[in-house]
């Protein structure tokens, strides 16, 4: 089909032509996970390469080095210095300008950890079949290794990177850390939240807090490999059941209360923990404020993530809110309320994924 004709929006053959590129891009994905899998795009990363090159830097079979490398540039990620070169003579080159996309993990741009979130998710489609017929669940331990640890990657460029300048933005904040403040995270996974806290904030004492017991062990090692486990400590307990009440200058929840079974009991302990004058802050995703269809790319994005994550993840507990990825202002007004807080208020932060929410005890 050449670009004249190109189906009209709403049509059989523009919806049939959209999948297709959907299956394409799927496939792609895959083969952006072999690529850093293998070690073939930090190889390239390094020095152009033929096949045989870099099969043998990289200690790989050199045949699948090739249609690797050859669906690479017809896919237009890689560069090829002669089509017309015998196979294994073509050299290929990795455009510096995507080294941030594909190989440097703490570049904000840095996609792989979302390839690997989507395969890991649309993996585990046959078991989310039984689970929609049932009304069951399937939680993040059931969803294996992969979920939780490229969550966790795809997740720490923002926590290690801009989240620092995001609080700075806000001045009472910005002054509890500053003046060496106590923080509790709560779902705070691998870490990374905690870790980019207390590396922007050299006084700041921060107590994270998941039920994932997997998570909360990466979650030590990362912190001293961040060298701040002196400052962050981590515990495997529902926040619910947190012991300690008005000691903390900041508790926060980040992209986390849309995936809690029971979100008000776990936002009115948060309430509880905040010292008198403290900042409850919960960060969620930047979703539309109402329910539009057709929705923009955000919108399909996160409908996806429900589908195949946080819908049966939320639902692993019962009794649940059920809530799902797309949880808009309003629902979290109603939670926030109906655990005992005053309102929200949306933050002016800039931010495509997230939105910033103050949890009011006053009106």
């Amino acid at each position: 089909m050449t670009t004249t004709d190109v189906p009209p929006a709403g049509t059989a053959d523009a919806l049939a032509e959209r999948l297709l590129a959907g299956v394409t891009a799927t496939l792609e994905l895959a083969a952006v996970h072999l690529g850093v899998e293998l070690g073939w795009y930090r190889a390239l990363a390094d020095a152009p390469a033929t096949a045989p090159e870099l099969a043998d830097r990289t200690g790989s079979d050199a045949r699948y080095a090739r249609e690797w490398l050859e669906q690479q540039a017809v896919a237009g990620v890689l560069v090829v210095d002669d089509a017309r070169a015998a196979p294994d003579a073509r050299r290929y080159t990795l455009p510096t300008e995507y080294r941030g996309v594909l190989v440097d993990e703490l570049d904000p741009s840095y996609m792989p950890p979302f390839a690997r979130v989507a395969l890991a998710f649309t993996r585990n489609v046959p078991r989310l079949t039984e689970v929609y017929r049932t009304g069951e669940g399937l939680s993040w331990a059931d969803m294996g290794p992969d979920a939780r640890e490229a969550q966790g990657d795809a997740n720490r460029p923002y926590f290690l990177g801009s989240l620092a300048e995001d609080l700075r933005s806000l001045p009472d904040v910005d002054a509890a850390l500053r003046d060496g403040g106590r923080v509790a995270d709560v779902g705070c996974g691998m870490g990374w939240s905690s870790v980019g806290i207390a590396r922007a904030f050299p006084q700041v004492r921060v107590d994270g807090f998941d039920v994932d017991a997997p998570s909360v062990e990466q979650a030590g090692r990362n912190a001293e490999q961040a060298g701040v486990a002196d400052r962050v400590r981590f515990s495997t307990v529902d926040a619910a059941a947190v012991g300690e009440r008005g000691n903390y200058d900041l508790v926060t929840a980040f992209e986390c209360v849309h995936d809690l079974a029971d979100p008000v009991a776990v936002l009115a302990a948060m309430r509880a923990m905040a010292r008198q004058g403290g900042t409850v802050l919960v960060v969620d995703e930047n979703v539309a404020e109402e329910f539009t269809a057709p929705g923009d790319d955000i919108e399909r994005l996160m409908y996806g993530y429900s589908l195949t994550c946080c819908l049966p993840d939320g639902r692993s507990t019962r009794p649940s809110a059920a809530t799902g990825t797309v949880m808009r202002p309003a629902t979290l007004e109603r939670y926030a309320r109906d655990a005992g807080f005053a309102g929200i208020d949306v933050l002016p932060v800039e931010n495509d994924f997230f939105r910033f929410y103050r949890l009011r005890t006053e009106e």
